[in-house]
């Protein structure tokens, strides 16, 4: 028995035209980004003589759809292409086995789309709202559009049209990069000898729903006591495109008893569970691009590709492991030790949505 293809489907309220999406993901790995396929299904009849265009879109939105501020709209589409697909300029034909069946399945009237992402275009991603928040959200969105008109710049009827949110997501690149490592070194007055910290990462890439293991080594020859021992990883993003603000959000967090006496020393793994399921209602944090009523992770740490621009990203994600401490006596309470970021990458999942719903191929 062969497995079920699942298919996305959404119709235009005129019913002139029909997209269907095999896939709502798309994988960025690096090197090779997957293109963007579909069909669309036109009724001649309802379309009375008007072509039918597809697009494919990428905007930066920071703030609502509404705001508008001395005329600077924060809005701004990254990058925009649009493709005739009837009257057909080329040859019907399929790029790939999956559209292939669909247009033998959907009929003489069924007509595919292909898009190649650019290399410089980056991943989706978005702000979590907090649960008072109304309107769009801070994001960068991918979205596919069917429309009917005259003429490609023609104003667009709602509808007569169809809009499908979509996502571009990173993949971890296959060469891993060296374990982080980080060491400190504190020295205080009237202590001869130093305290001596050391932590590590077991590998730079974890993937979500993975949990992050940490190895804390503390020598203290000095004459201090160190309580207090924290842990959190957490999860740094800046606004690049519209401003340069920065969003430090705690993901995940231990807090222990631990403490090593003047003249001893501590070994110990901890474990840490970064995870959105545990952060659903902290406003603020970075998520890989949400489709309707479905759920997603915590955004992927940026990949940025050679010789693309940061400010074109929109917006920068990657995460660090914190240790706090408190050494009895000092005036420095809860020195901060920092790893450099580590990366968490996506996994792929399944994809469904009420209103653009699936169905079998």
């Amino acid at each position: 028995m062969s497995p079920k293809r699942i298919v996305f489907k959404k119709t235009s309220r005129d019913k002139s035209l029909s997209v269907y999406l095999p896939r709502r993901d798309f994988v960025d790995r690096c090197d090779s980004v997957d293109p963007v396929d579909g069909v669309v299904v036109v009724d001649p009849q309802q379309l009375k003589g008007k072509k039918v265009y597809v697009m494919l879109s990428c905007t930066f939105r920071y703030g609502r759809q509404d705001m508008d501020v001395m005329g600077v709209a924060f809005r701004r589409d990254l990058f925009v292409t649009t493709r005739q697909v009837y009257p057909e300029l080329q040859e019907r034909k399929a790029h790939n086995p999956p559209q292939d069946r669909l247009l033998r399945k959907l009929g003489q009237y069924a007509f595919p789309f292909f898009f190649e992402f650019p290399d410089n275009l980056p991943c989706s991603v978005a702000l979590q709202p907090g649960p008072s928040d109304e309107g769009k959200k801070c994001a960068v969105e991918f979205e596919v559009r069917a429309f009917c008109a005259d003429q490609q710049d023609d104003k667009v009827e709602k509808q007569s049209s169809v809009r499908l949110t979509i996502r571009k997501v990173q993949f971890s690149p296959d060469a891993a990069g060296p374990a982080p490592v980080a060491e400190m070194t504190f020295e205080f007055l009237m202590s001869e000898k130093p305290l001596h910290v050391k932590m590590s990462l077991p590998k730079e890439t974890f993937y979500h729903g993975e949990p992050v293991t940490v190895d804390v080594e503390i020598t203290n020859s000095s004459g201090r006591a160190v309580k207090d021992i924290s842990l959190s990883v957490e999860q740094v993003t800046n606004v690049v495109l519209y401003s340069n603000d920065k969003y430090v959000k705690s993901v995940a967090k231990e807090d222990t008893t631990d403490s090593v006496p003047a003249g001893t020393s501590l070994k110990q793994q901890y474990t840490l569970y970064p995870l959105l399921a545990y952060n659903k209602e902290r406003r603020g944090l970075a998520l890989d691009g949400r489709l309707k009523h479905e759920d997603t992770n915590l955004a992927s740490s940026t990949i940025v590709k050679q010789e693309v621009l940061k400010e074109v990203q929109g917006m920068l994600v990657s995460y660090k492991v914190v240790l706090r401490m408190i050494a009895s006596g000092s005036v420095a309470d809860g020195d901060d030790m920092v790893f450099e970021e580590f990366k968490r990458v996506y996994l792929k999942g399944v994809i469904g949505d009420d209103d653009e719903s699936p169905t079998e191929a």
